[in-house]
């Protein structure tokens, strides 16, 4: 039986690979899960033995096709349940992220079709983000953040990044939510603000914070 730590990990390696399925560095995992490397590392090849990742030293963790399949089976679950925890259970748009990572591993096939059904089948979570499909497939996703939409440039805001309670409690704050409009009026290369207008109204933001917004053109 998977536990939630081995669906964890799957899900973390999944959002760090590239487009081209590029091999995780044991770091990059370690920091993405905040473990040790010697934690990461152990993690690895425990999953290498149950055959979940290939590993190759110097190069990287890659996922097999039964680990990727795992890893949109928990991601599937959790953006399901974070729209279900915001459109029918009203928890807070800063809220239903870590809800979602403690009931994803626990919910059965059946009471994720009820709770797809009851959302009428949505393609996309609070955040943005796209539902994996049953059969795992999935939408691309644009890679564009708003740190790099150049001075006068607009666009609209397709997904923002969901791990940081007080970043989207701040976010929502500013109206920079997916669907909104966004332009950058001016850029402040001193002090690494950036002049935002979002659906018309002016505002500063911080540049890390602009790199967690995902806009399309």
């Amino acid at each position: 039986m998977r536990s939630p730590s081995i669906e964890d990990y799957l899900k973390a390696l999944y959002k760090l690979e590239d487009d081209k399925g590029a091999p995780v560095s044991t770091g990059a995992l370690a920091e993405a899960m905040d473990v040790s490397s010697a934690s990461a590392s152990n993690m690895i090849k425990r999953l290498d033995e149950l055959e979940f990742l290939t590993y190759e030293a110097y190069e990287g963790a890659t996922l097999t096709d039964p680990g990727r399949t795992v890893a949109l089976e928990v991601l599937r679950h959790h953006r399901l349940l974070e729209l279900y925890l915001k459109e029918v259970m009203g928890f807070s748009w800063d809220e239903i992220h870590e809800e979602a990572e403690i009931l994803e591993h626990h919910i059965s096939e059946r009471f994720e079709d009820r709770i797809e059904e009851m959302l009428g089948h949505p393609e996309r979570d609070p955040h943005g983000h796209p539902i994996p499909a049953r059969d795992g497939s999935v939408d691309a996703l644009p890679t564009r953040s708003l740190a790099d939409l150049p001075e006068g440039d607009a666009a609209s805001i397709d997904h923002v990044a969901d791990e940081d309670g007080e970043l989207l409690d701040l976010l929502e704050q500013r109206g920079l939510l997916p669907g909104a409009t966004v332009e950058v009026a001016d850029t402040r290369p001193l002090d690494g603000l950036l002049v935002v207008a979002v659906d018309g109204t002016e505002q500063l933001i911080g540049r890390p914070v602009a790199k967690k917004v995902v806009v399309e053109a």
